[in-house]
C-alpha cells in the first residue's frame, strides 16, 4: 500500500472506534503518560490540539498546566510548510483557521524555540514497531523533528500499529509510542 492508501485505513481505524471505547483507552494513555518518567520530567511539552476524530490532548494539556509545565502548541505556515510552537496558558489564545483546526494566535512573547522543547508529542494515523509513522501528508512533524533534540512520543491506539510502514528519505522516526497497553521505546529496532 502506498501512503494515501495507509491514511485512508488509519482514518478507517480511527472511525470504528466507538465513543466509549475512546474514552477508556485515551484514559489509559493518560495514565501511562502521566506516571512516566520523560512527562514528570519535561518541564516543557510540545502537543497539538486535537480534533475530534483524534485522541484527546485537552486532558493533557490541562494536566501538564496544573503541574506548572509549559504547554506549547503549533502554528503551521502552509506557504513555508513549515510548524512553530507558542506557549498556550488559556483556550482564549487560539483562533481558527483552515479545514476547523484550532492554532494559537501569533504572539512574540509566547513563542518557543524548538530546542527548549523536552518533550513532542506526535499525532498521526498508523506506526510501525521502528517509530515510523504515517501523519496527515503535511510533513510537518518530519520537518521539526529533524535535527530536533528532544524526546519523541507519538500518540495512538494498538489498533493503529502496523507491520511495516514504507519509507522515505525525509521521514522521521519517533523514539517511544504512547498507546493504551503502555509506553514502548522504539530504540531497540
Amino acid at each position: 500500500m502506498d501512503k494515501t492508501e495507509l491514511r485512508f485505513k488509519g482514518k478507517q481505524i480511527l472511525s470504528t472506534i466507538s465513543v466509549k471505547e475512546r474514552q477508556e483507552m485515551e484514559a489509559k494513555m493518560h495514565r501511562h503518560l502521566f506516571a512516566s518518567e520523560l512527562w514528570k520530567r519535561a518541564k516543557v511539552v510540545g502537543v497539538t490540539l486535537s480534533q475530534s476524530h483524534e485522541w484527546s490532548t485537552e486532558p493533557i494539556i490541562e494536566e501538564g498546566w496544573r503541574a506548572g509545565k509549559k504547554m506549547v502548541v503549533p502554528k503551521c505556515s502552509p506557504k513555508e510548510k513549515e510548524m512553530q510552537f507558542y506557549q498556550l496558558d488559556s483556550y482564549d489564545q487560539l483562533e481558527r483557521v483552515y479545514f476547523g483546526l484550532r492554532e494559537p494566535k501569533p504572539n512574540e512573547d509566547s513563542k518557543i524555540e524548538k530546542d527548549d522543547i523536552e518533550l513532542l508529542l506526535v499525532p498521526g494515523l498508523l506506526f510501525d514497531i521502528k517509530g515510523y509513522r504515517i501523519g496527515y501528508g503535511g510533513g510537518y512533524y518530519d520537518r521539526f523533528i529533524e535535527g530536533y533534540r528532544g524526546k519523541t512520543m507519538m500518540v495512538a491506539s494498538t489498533k493503529q500499529k502496523i507491520d511495516k510502514l514504507p519509507m522515505e528519505e525525509y521521514d522521521q522516526r519517533v523514539e517511544y509510542i504512547l498507546t493504551e497497553a503502555g509506553i514502548q521505546s522504539t530504540y531497540q529496532f
